[in-house]
């Protein structure tokens, strides 16, 4: 996984992971990316410094990071569920409509399982898995 440091055009800065620089690439001009803050899909790269391990200094850090992580990962669930809408296990159906233009695209989100979503992406089909937060286990 490769986390990169973007930002819109309207100048708004926020990180996602991808599992690739190509994946990037392939989101990107897709415009499967998208400013979490705007909206915007015109998203590049910022400039970032290299990351250089360090000596923890207790076990904070690693509890910062992940309340940013679940913060930001329940705040995009959220948007989603406010701005798209829920299609449930027909996502991949659906996305593939809207790609082929079949139907008129839409904001959509749903359930896929690791295949759908990785046939989708072969196919050049936009699909963000989102990773389950604690509150989907119970």
């Amino acid at each position: 996984m490769i986390r990169y440091a973007l930002t819109c055009g309207r100048g708004h800065d926020f990180e996602a992971w991808f599992s690739s620089s190509s994946d990037y690439d392939i989101q990107v001009e897709a415009h499967a990316v998208t400013c979490p803050s705007c909206g915007s899909v015109d998203v590049k790269k910022a400039p970032m410094a290299p990351a250089v391990k360090r000596r923890r200094t207790g076990a904070e850090e690693p509890a910062a990071t992940r309340r940013q992580t679940y913060a930001f990962l329940k705040n995009l669930r959220a948007h989603l569920k406010e701005n798209a809408e829920h299609v449930g296990p027909a996502f991949p159906e659906e996305a593939r409509k809207m790609h082929y233009g079949e139907t008129e695209p839409r904001s959509i989100y749903g359930e896929a399982t690791r295949e759908e979503a990785e046939a989708l992406l072969e196919e050049g089909i936009p699909a963000v898995p989102l990773p389950l937060l604690p509150e989907d286990h119970n």
